[in-house]
């Protein structure tokens, strides 16, 4: 098992920017990546590689403002993925989101 710690996430909404047809990763979207990988670095774990994954988020909003949960999974998975905890978001089988 291996538990991280994160600031709350990005949501979809504010992850991407556009500039015309181009998209970008936005500032909040690259600093919660760099956040996510030093924290995975810190805990000297060496990564799940391709094993089939049970992954559970447990979302702590740091406000009263209503918000869907779904919005920050993405970027979530996909900063984990980044920083090497595991190589695709594909291998996990049961997602768990509170």
């Amino acid at each position: 098992m291996l538990e991280i710690f994160l600031p709350y996430p990005p949501s979809v909404n504010t992850y991407w920017g556009f500039r015309g047809s181009s998209r970008f990763l936005t500032s909040k979207a690259k600093d919660f990546k760099a956040v996510t990988k030093a924290r995975f670095d810190a805990t000297g774990h060496l990564g799940l590689g391709k094993a089939r994954l049970c992954v559970s988020i447990a979302l702590h909003a740091p406000d009263k403002r209503i918000r869907d949960i779904d919005n920050v999974v993405k970027s979530t998975l996909d900063s984990l993925c980044q920083a090497g905890v595991f190589e695709d978001d594909g291998q996990i089988d049961v997602l768990i989101v509170k």
